[in-house]
């Protein structure tokens, strides 16, 4: 089968890993790759490129990166299919209808679980055991077409996006590159999805990282293994943000809120249990472990 000509739309590393994965295959031709703007990141607010920038660059790709899709005047002419991978905008239904082979979606869940913008983070936040990825044909709406191909995965216990994610993109590649020639060769037949079981995920924000410490260790602990790195846990202290950069989960009993220093260690009481901080960072100040933290601060 001679290669396809192909469009890519993606903006961060599990995207840079389908990409990187297309590119090595005999499947698709990529001329041309769609990515989010340069952004400013960090305390330093350095300009850096998306991870698919900077592989579209390597292979000498034409890159466009506009700040939106809606009413862009573009030519695809020539181009017959779309694969797009965390890449973070809307994309209109007038470009998916460019595509006579469609345009086909890596997404990080099992749908029709987990549609919008933050489905792995989700997954882990909600203390799942599974989640898995879903190839699908892009229509108008948000994560809403016919399913090409599924596969599930196991979450493990102390999985953080930083950990899971690597390991869904890796799943992902194979499942696209197993799913691209049935399609392609029209031995596959896409399935709706059951509207009846959407559940729908929104783009996180830093004040989705606040801490409740009403909540039990359980879910804590989930919400922190949902938001490392981004947009991370934090609670208030002395009216200053304090980053809980590394927790786990302990039996320790103490009243909810609660901080409480023991043997260079810290702990927080919840409302089940309590949750151990590793390693915190004080607003203006170096990220720090706990006994560093301790040597300078109290903890009430």
């Amino acid at each position: 089968m001679s290669k396809v000509k192909t469009v890519f739309f993606g903006t961060q590393d599990f995207a840079a890993t389908i990409l990187q994965g297309l590119l090595d295959s005999d499947l698709v031709s990529i001329e041309k790759v769609f990515t989010q703007p340069d952004r400013k990141t960090g305390r330093k607010q350095i300009v850096e490129e998306s991870p698919v920038k900077k592989l579209a660059k390597k292979y000498n790709l034409k890159i466009e990166q506009p700040e939106t899709l809606k009413n862009l005047e573009i030519d695809l002419s020539g181009f017959e299919l779309g694969i797009t991978a965390q890449y973070g905008l809307i994309i209109p239904k007038s470009i998916i209808d460019y595509f006579p082979k469609g345009m086909i979606n890596v997404h990080g869940s099992l749908l029709p679980k987990y549609r919008g913008a933050s489905p792995i983070q989700a997954a882990l936040i909600n203390g799942e055991k599974e989640t898995g990825i879903t190839i699908m044909l892009m229509d108008e709406k948000m994560d809403h077409g016919p399913i090409l191909s599924q596969k599930s995965m196991a979450i493990d216990p102390d999985d953080t996006y930083t950990t899971l994610a690597p390991k869904m993109a890796k799943n992902g590649l194979i499942l696209l590159l197993n799913t691209l020639p049935e399609w392609l060769n029209n031995r596959l037949k896409a399935s709706p999805q059951d509207e009846n079981q959407a559940t729908l995920t929104k783009l996180l924000s830093k004040e989705d990282g606040l801490v409740d410490f009403r909540k039990t260790n359980d879910e804590i602990y989930n919400q922190y293994r949902g938001m490392n790195p981004w947009p991370g846990v934090w609670c208030m202290r002395n009216d200053k943000r304090l980053k809980l950069l590394k927790i786990v989960k302990s039996d320790k009993k103490l009243p909810i809120g609660e901080a409480f220093a023991e043997n260079k260690r810290i702990f927080i009481g919840c409302s089940k249990g309590s949750i151990e901080i590793l390693e915190l960072q004080l607003e203006g100040k170096a990220a720090m472990d706990a006994s560093t933290f301790l040597n300078g601060y109290k903890v009430y």
